[in-house]
């Protein structure tokens, strides 16, 4: 069953990458030459932009509950997905990008409102100079 979940082209993923196209960004999507393979990177404001999963990636929300049969194992894979996940980013921000995380439940957030607050924070987040932002449920 989870071999089936597929990790590129998620619906999270369309949804963002959708609304940044339409407001007229331009982007590459899963370029292997940056450390984890950015969900999108826009060369332009040498930004790079991870769209993850709450479960997935082990994010603190109402999303992420372990499963209750082989808890150890899940448990322990998300602790790697999540360590690797900082030795990228550090990686990728080494380097002179810029880095942003957008949680699977930012985004679930902002359908239900039929909200564009999302979009406009992540519009933001290009046109300043931080190096690394989280969106989540909390922020948004």
């Amino acid at each position: 069953m989870m071999s089936g979940i597929k990790g590129k082209n998620t619906s999270p993923e369309l949804i963002i990458r959708k609304a940044l196209h339409a407001r007229g960004f331009r982007f590459r999507i899963h370029t292997a030459h940056l450390p984890g393979k950015p969900d999108l990177i826009l060369p332009k404001f040498k930004a790079a932009i991870f769209v993850h999963g709450c479960f997935w990636h082990g994010h603190n929300c109402r999303y992420f509950k372990p499963p209750k049969t082989r808890t150890e194992f899940w448990i322990n894979k998300i602790y790697k997905n999540k360590a690797r996940d900082a030795v990228q980013i550090a990686k990728i921000n080494e380097i002179g990008w810029r880095t942003l995380i957008i949680w699977e439940c930012a985004i679930r957030k902002m359908k239900s409102e039929n909200s564009n607050t999302l979009v406009d924070t992540v519009v933001d987040w290009l046109s300043n100079n931080s190096m690394l932002q989280e969106i989540n449920e909390q922020n948004s």
